[in-house]
């Protein structure tokens, strides 16, 4: 399926969710969880706010929505500001969601051949303020997104454009 006008809402609110994290001093990730087009949660990665080890924003999203049932997240859509590490995509895994929106993935890409392999349907926006959200965060707080992806601080240069450090 492709990039819809709903999806382009949807990815909004992810965006908006993001920008509150980055107000709150936060890591800019937000994720909306959509089950037949209603909106079931829109979260943000609060591992910074709330001290969290887990709290990326897909993972908050999905406490966000509550209990559902089974056939709820089986039949729901991931939208997502940047491409998904392998927690969250282990929660996208567990639930079955079966696609998953991604705002972009020039900054960091961990899960997508993984995801793929499973069959869960990828779209890939490469939406500009997605990628220059990432970019003032790693700019000004390397080290938040360091931690984030759990690396040991690296110096900017020495960061791939899908976020990985280089071996160099």
């Amino acid at each position: 399926m492709a990039f819809t006008e709903d999806d382009r809402r949807f990815l909004d609110l992810a965006i908006e969710a993001a920008r509150t994290s980055m107000s709150q001093g936060g890591i800019p990730i937000g994720a909306a969880l959509v089950h037949d087009g209603t909106v079931l949660a829109v979260g943000h990665n609060c591992r910074v706010q709330k001290g969290s080890a887990i709290l990326h924003a897909e993972i908050d999203t999905i406490e966000r929505a509550g209990r559902q049932p089974a056939t709820v997240y089986r039949n729901s859509t991931f939208h997502t500001t940047l491409s998904p590490c392998f927690m969250c995509a282990g929660a996208a895994l567990l639930y079955e969601i079966p696609r998953i929106v991604i705002g972009e993935s020039r900054t960091f890409e961990q899960s997508e051949s993984l995801l793929r392999d499973k069959g869960i349907e990828l779209v890939i926006v490469d939406d500009v303020r997605c990628k220059e959200l990432m970019d003032a965060l790693i700019a000004n707080s390397p080290e938040l997104w360091s931690e984030d992806i759990g690396v040991e601080s690296v110096a900017l240069e020495s960061v791939e454009l899908d976020g990985t450090p280089d071996p160099r």
